[in-house]
């Protein structure tokens, strides 16, 4: 087994979307945004490739792809490589910040569930949205997803959640978003049998390698990421939704 192996591909290479929503919702929005083939896509963490792929395969949009893990990409190349509209899919293996430093303003930028979507250490989802909003054109959009709070967390849930990234509430969002100039276009939150199947799967897949593979190099390091998720949302899983939001910068 490669060496490039982690807890991440090892769950997202057996989910349809990296995050705990499915293929239909993500689907129902872009579909609102009325956007034509050949309209320009950023998929941002794009992980295993699905969204992308799917945005090429169903929409027709020209599609790049940014993920910043090798593994990961090295599992998103083969989807976009398998797929017939694989022309359409440019998939760069780089930090997001790298990407949007050099490409056009976008119609459409599909961010969820990413880790420093904007590529210069910014946590705070407000900060996120008003920096990603200079990468649309007028009139482009957003489609955002994350983790959101419930209700208020106990201190030591907020800070394992929150080691990387900074989460807000439902209204928290919406608030977010107009205070960057969006439009909140359309707001939803995963169902609870989402969010079970998503960390289910996922430490379902990573146990099962760690069966497989109890002598090999990065044994330990699986194990101990599934064992730290596992905990997160065994004593915080509670507190925690998954919302999407589409967002629409305003025309000139």
């Amino acid at each position: 087994m490669a060496s490039s192996i982690n807890y991440h591909c090892l769950a997202y290479a057996a989910l349809d979307v990296c995050n705990p929503l499915d293929m239909a919702t993500v689907d129902a929005a872009v579909t609102r945004t009325g956007l034509r083939p050949g309209a320009r896509a950023l998929d941002i963490g794009t992980g295993n490739g699905a969204i992308a792929v799917r945005l090429a395969e169903h929409f027709g949009l020209d599609v790049t792809a940014v993920e910043r893990d090798p593994a990961m990409a090295a599992i998103a190349r083969g989807r976009v490589d398998a797929s017939p509209a694989a022309g359409l899919v440019n998939l760069r293996q780089a930090g997001s910040g790298t990407v949007l430093a050099d490409i056009a303003p976008l119609d459409l930028i599909v961010a969820t569930g990413t880790t420093d979507p904007v590529g210069d250490g910014r946590l705070e989802p407000s900060a996120i949205l008003d920096a990603l909003s200079g990468h649309l054109k007028p009139g482009g959009w957003l489609l955002w997803g994350d983790l959101i709070w419930n209700a208020e967390p106990p201190v030591p849930v907020r800070q394992i959640f929150e080691a990387v990234n900074r989460f807000t509430t439902h209204e928290g969002t919406h608030e977010a978003a107009r205070a960057a100039g969006y439009e909140v276009v359309t707001a939803g939150i995963s169902p609870r049998a989402a969010m079970d199947h998503y960390i289910g799967t996922a430490d379902r897949q990573a146990r099962a390698w760690l069966a497989d593979h109890p002598d090999a190099p990065e044994t330990a390091v699986v194990r101990a990421s599934a064992d730290r998720v596992k905990i997160m949302f065994e004593y915080g899983g509670d507190y925690v939704d998954f919302g999407l939001y589409l967002l629409r910068k305003p025309p000139i």
